[in-house]
């Protein structure tokens, strides 16, 4: 932080481009900053009592020898329309902040009645460049909402799904009434709690075969660590298994695959240092095709250029090993009746 230099405020409207008028918020904003926190950030509002201690606390901070800097738009009633707060705070150096300084955006809140006017990008940019230009900060983070995800990545921030959001709280003391008036709840955010959920990629594949009961598999083009693996494909976001299974059929050779789904396995994959997540793999039956039907499929250069039908012997040769554990135990699936469980993807 630089306590010698005030936080600067953003410019005024402009004729030219009509920018909000936003300014540094001061000491005196603690109060109005606080309520727009309690009203449109956290997920339970504070009670008066807190809303008060909040202030006190907050309000100390917002000095030029404080931790906290913040930008606002007026309301013409006086109160607030928008707001954003950091907070600053070092942390050890790296090559990605070289200067040690870090800030979180701790607040970014808009009154209802005036969103859709820009003032959310115009107080955080404000802010993003305060912080940028006087106190030297090199690493920003933030944890937004869905809604709000766009704004930031606009603005430069980049989420990282293979991180997961952990958050420890120690029960606190009794500090007298505030600490017991206010209403005590586990509800977090959606957004908060799928934050904190395990990574995972769903996957689909279809486990066809001939009429001899021998598999057919596809040679990819773009996967050298997995050259042969049977139809199918990642699940698109709120797919259901099945109709991934379709389209990925459709897409991969040119045929319709025909229900009842039937499921013979279902293949879990540890996170690895070049996939940090999770991986769910759901294999259904595809039946047995006859020649005429093998002869015509139509492969997607851009993904395959190849198909055959092997028997397991002649298979196991030609792939990894996990990928064979798995292709085996989809064909003992098939034979026995029985659905498989393979836990051991990746580990090989």
């Amino acid at each position: 932080m630089n306590a010698e230099t005030p936080p600067t405020a953003a410019p005024g409207p402009s004729d030219a481009v009509g920018r909000p008028p936003v300014r540094a918020a001061t000491s005196a904003d603690a109060g109005a900053i606080t309520r727009m926190r309690s009203a449109y950030v956290l997920s339970a509002p504070f009670t008066d009592d807190w809303l008060r201690l909040s202030t006190d606390e907050l309000a100390p901070r917002l000095t030029p020898q404080g931790d906290a800097r913040a930008f606002v738009v007026d309301a013409p009633d006086g109160t607030l329309a928008a707001c954003a707060l950091g907070l600053i705070s070092p942390v050890l150096p790296a090559p990605a902040y070289p200067r040690g300084q870090a800030a979180r955006v701790q607040i970014a809140a808009t009154r209802p009645e005036f969103r859709r006017r820009g003032y959310a990008r115009a107080v955080v940019t404000a802010l993003l460049d305060h912080l940028a230009d006087v106190e030297d900060v090199t690493l920003f983070e933030l944890h937004t909402s869905p809604e709000a995800a766009p704004l930031y990545r606009e603005l430069g921030f980049n989420g990282n799904p293979a991180l997961m959001r952990m958050t420890r709280h120690r029960p606190p003391a009794d500090t007298g009434a505030a600490a017991r008036a206010q209403p005590v709840t586990t509800w977090v955010p959606p957004q908060v709690y799928a934050d904190s959920l395990p990574r995972a990629a769903a996957y689909v594949c279809l486990y066809l075969t001939d009429e001899n009961d021998r598999p057919l598999q596809l040679h990819s083009v773009y996967s050298p660590g997995h050259p042969w693996h049977m139809v199918g494909g990642a699940m698109d976001l709120g797919e259901r298994p099945w109709d991934a299974v379709v389209r990925e059929c459709r897409e991969e050779t040119g045929m319709s695959a025909v229900g009842p789904p039937r499921l013979l396995a279902t293949v879990f994959g540890v996170p690895r240092a070049q996939r940090p997540y999770s991986t769910l793999q759901l294999i259904f039956d595809g039946g047995r095709l006859t020649a005429e039907q093998i002869r015509g499929i139509r492969l997607n250069p851009r993904e395959h250029d190849e198909v055959r039908v092997l028997s397991l012997a002649e298979w196991e040769a030609l792939m990894p090993a996990r990928d064979f554990v798995r292709l085996r135990a989809v064909e003992e699936a098939r034979r026995t009746g029985v659905a498989a469980y393979v836990d051991t993807w990746g580990d090989a």
